[in-house]
């Protein structure tokens, strides 16, 4: 058993301590707001934060996240900052398939809290891990700018 803070709560998990986060959170735990991608860390769609920081649930194992804080998607909408991405995401239509969306909210999220008024090239940067194959990536950047002037 592996005990892990997911989302403020710690929660049990009976899993080998190789077993990357992403499983741990679908499979053990029933949290599937946190989407398999790739499964190499090239995509986004499994992104969380660690201790506040984005990372790859699917490359990520549990034991590196044992007295760490894991926040999901689920977590997002009481978050002022992760409330704000959402809501931008649906005024400005983002998602098309949608897939890809919790990584990509998560990514913004993070990025929102360490830089409160982004550049173009501050978002390209930050968000350069997560892929669209809708290519929603206009929207995106606009979405983060606005979310950006609501939490100013």
């Amino acid at each position: 058993m592996v005990t892990l803070n997911i989302n403020g709560r710690d929660l049990q998990v009976d899993a080998d301590p190789s077993t990357p986060i992403l499983w741990a959170l679908r499979d053990n735990l029933n949290m599937t707001g946190t989407k398999f991608g790739c499964g190499a860390a090239l995509c986004g769609a499994c992104t969380v934060h660690l201790n506040g920081a984005p990372i790859r649930s699917c490359i990520t194992p549990i034991s590196a996240a044992t007295g760490q804080k894991i926040t999901t998607i689920e977590a997002m909408e009481n978050d002022k900052v992760g409330k704000a991405v959402q809501d931008a995401w649906v005024k400005h239509d983002v998602p098309q398939c949608g897939y890809c969306q919790s990584g990509q909210v998560m990514s913004a999220t993070a990025l929102l809290r360490t830089n409160k008024r982004p550049s173009d090239a501050d978002i390209d940067n930050a968000m350069s891990g997560n892929i669209c194959r809708c290519g929603t990536y206009q929207r995106i950047r606009a979405a983060i700018k606005d979310a950006a002037k609501t939490i100013a």
